[in-house]
């Protein structure tokens, strides 16, 4: 990246806190902070607007393995990091013990693979405790907003708030925060989101002279120790691990599996199975123990049910709209059937691959969320 003045970088966040809307001296935030650059920059910009910014470590008490180095956004480091932050900004920091709220999110991950599904345990910690759990202490406190350092934004909407992707189009996390109630996200702020590129971030992290503004990002699942959630299994769901069979569609048996929880759609590498064509996992049995696998075709998918639907807006019954399947997929373009009160059906126009049970499928008119569920 090219040297950039100090100069040049604050007038940089002065147009992101204008392109945000956040200017509102006085008003109180609590910001939630990992230890990471991104909720530092987000500190740091909501106090360049004028809020009185107080920050919040979330302490869940299950952070992977007892390394003091681990990249877990809940680690001992990470806490370390997030008062050293808060200190250097001059703000306000107390941990915020959720350690109690997050067990069940364990059980029900591990529940989760036990029925041969893949959760995305983030997206229910982000709508239950992280936003959740900070609204409640922000009401109780009598503060107006909270922020964290994620890679979406909040646009207005015809009046409303709404939630949309991120400037940096590489980096965004509309996506797992899909499951926030539409009432709630006026009293959200995100203001990294407005930045078009990371390393942006990371410079203005380095003219505050913040320490962590080169750390890596976090990729961990947090609760899971060395980031192996297989040892979660083994105390929580051993059924899960069970050996069985590996086959084809037609069922003839190709081989042995350590256990259908190893295993998700569209997974590739761990086979070892040598068919002469690249095989993929395309049907998880938990009744029967298989593992059936096949060649790239037989994961293709055009089709979805999906529960458990949050829609930020009234929706028609049928309408066409762009449908992510996963963190890393950029979405489709689809046409969307309600079913129930919170239940719909996807149809892409094109198949998509690795089309996966337990995963969030989320819908958006061009860049705004407009709601998702759970894919069946």
């Amino acid at each position: 990246m090219e040297k950039t003045s100090v100069r040049s970088v604050f007038g940089f966040r002065r147009r992101v806190l204008y392109n945000a809307g956040m200017s509102a001296k006085g008003e109180k935030v609590i910001v939630a902070m990992s230890g990471g650059v991104d909720s530092a920059v987000a500190a740091s910009l909501l106090i360049d607007a004028g809020y009185e910014v107080t920050g919040v470590f979330m302490c869940l008490g299950t952070a992977g393995g007892s390394d003091t180095a681990s990249r877990g956004c809940c680690s001992p480091a990470g806490a370390a990091d997030a008062r050293l932050v808060a200190s250097m900004l001059g703000i306000e920091l107390f941990v915020l013990d959720l350690s109690d709220a997050f067990e069940p999110l364990i059980d029900a991950f591990a529940a989760e693979y036990a029925a041969a599904r893949t959760p995305n345990p983030c997206i229910h910690c982000n709508t239950l405790i992280k936003f959740g759990r900070l609204l409640d202490r922000a009401a109780s406190l009598g503060v107006d907003y909270i922020a964290t350092g994620h890679y979406a934004r909040i646009i207005d909407f015809e009046g409303s708030s709404a939630l949309a992707r991120a400037a940096a189009g590489g980096k965004d996390q509309s996506y797992a925060l899909f499951g926030m109630p539409a009432s709630v996200l006026g009293r959200i702020l995100l203001p990294v989101g407005e930045i078009v590129d990371k390393a942006q971030v990371r410079l203005i992290a380095q003219n505050l002279g913040l320490v962590v503004h080169d750390k890596p990002d976090s990729q961990e699942i947090c609760f899971a120790p060395d980031d192996d959630y297989v040892e979660i299994l083994k105390s929580r769901a051993p059924e899960a691990l069970r050996p069985g069979d590996i086959i084809n569609s037609s069922g003839v048996v190709l081989g042995q599996h350590a256990g259908y929880g190893r295993f998700t759609i569209g997974q590739r590498r761990g086979l070892r199975i040598a068919a002469g064509v690249p095989m993929y996992v395309t049907k998880l049995d938990p009744i029967a123990n298989t593992v059936t696998i096949g060649p790239r075709d037989e994961v293709m998918s055009r089709k979805l049910t999906a529960s458990g639907a949050n829609w930020h807006c009234e929706v028609d019954e049928q309408f066409s709209a762009t449908v992510q399947i996963r963190y890393n997929h950029r979405g489709q373009g689809a046409e969307v059937r309600l079913t129930g009160d919170d239940t719909f059906a996807v149809e892409f126009i094109e198949p998509v691959h690795a089309i996966t049970p337990g995963q969030a499928v989320v819908v958006y008119d061009g860049d705004r969320v407009l709601g998702g569920g759970w894919i069946d």
